[in-house]
């Protein structure tokens, strides 16, 4: 492994972005660097150094100093690290707080299918991705109050992550509410982060969390489609749930609401022009 990465792939594993971890080292040796100064120093594009240098003084690893050209200096490193392992311990008590609903929830529904003989009608079990795809998208046209999203790697196809633009706009016009939940790694992905700017434009609310247990979609608190890694079938196999049940529905809305009470807030939004609106997919 390259010795110069040691350190960002530390920084990383305590819950910073790639480019957040680039800029905090370039920050650490001088006093103070102005926002051009340092993404040539991290080697990070002009255009997201700002983001960048905003996000790490909201989490108070860097300071920002005001003037005619503003600077920024990092904070003692000490004190950084301790800060990021804080916020790791937080995250990983609302993920223990998460599983523990996610469990209770289905360990009965599982139960109950060990006793069945014949096929749960409410309760539909998907392997191949055609199929995995046609599902996301009959739960997002079913929704008609609210949608939240759990959205994590792989991103195969960014604008497919989100609920639809169309549909954010009809569900945000009768009132009702869309939410999704990123993970830390959007933010070094240009396409996803576009993407999510663009349905933020929408209507879309968004935030981020260091990690998510699953893919998730929650309709209504009715619908359920889970995607999760197949311990079975081996490394790239997923199989998906979908579910209509109301219990289930309304406890992952509860885990949903427990990651987003937690989560950060997405960067801006840049509103996409009415006249060059993606097709829905």
């Amino acid at each position: 492994m390259d010795t110069a990465e040691g350190p960002v792939n530390d920084l990383v594993a305590l819950g910073l972005a790639r480019y957040e971890a680039r800029v905090y080292l370039a920050l650490v040796r001088r006093e103070s660097y102005t926002a051009a100064e340092v993404a040539r120093a991290a080697d990070v594009p002009r255009q997201r150094v700002y983001d960048v240098l905003d996000a790490l003084v909201r989490r108070r690893l860097a300071t920002a100093h005001p003037g005619r050209v503003a600077t920024f200096s990092a904070v003692d490193p000490e004190l950084a690290v301790a800060r990021l392992m804080a916020l790791q311990r937080e995250a990983l008590e609302r993920l223990d707080r998460v599983s523990a609903v996610l469990t209770a929830a289905l360990v009965p529904v599982w139960s109950d299918g060990r006793s069945q003989t014949d096929r749960l009608d409410y309760i539909e079990i998907l392997r191949d991705p055609k199929s995995i795809a046609e599902a996301f998208t009959d739960i997002q046209h079913q929704a008609r109050h609210e949608l939240l999203s759990f959205c994590k790697p792989p991103f195969v196809a960014p604008m497919l992550n989100p609920p639809g633009m169309k549909v954010v706009r009809r569900l945000r016009r009768s009132g009702g509410s869309v939410r999704a939940i990123y993970t830390h790694e959007a933010l070094d992905d240009a396409e996803v982060l576009e993407s999510v700017r663009r349905f933020g434009a929408a209507g879309e609310e968004s935030r981020f969390a260091a990690d998510l247990p699953l893919k998730l979609v929650v309709a209504d608190a009715n619908l359920v489609l889970c995607d999760m890694p197949d311990p079975v079938a081996g490394t790239g196999a997923t199989t998906a749930l979908y579910i209509e049940h109301p219990a289930l529905a309304a406890c992952l809305r509860l885990a949903f609401q427990t990651v987003w009470d937690g989560a950060q807030t997405v960067p801006g939004a840049r509103p996409a022009p009415d006249d060059t609106d993606p097709v829905e997919v």
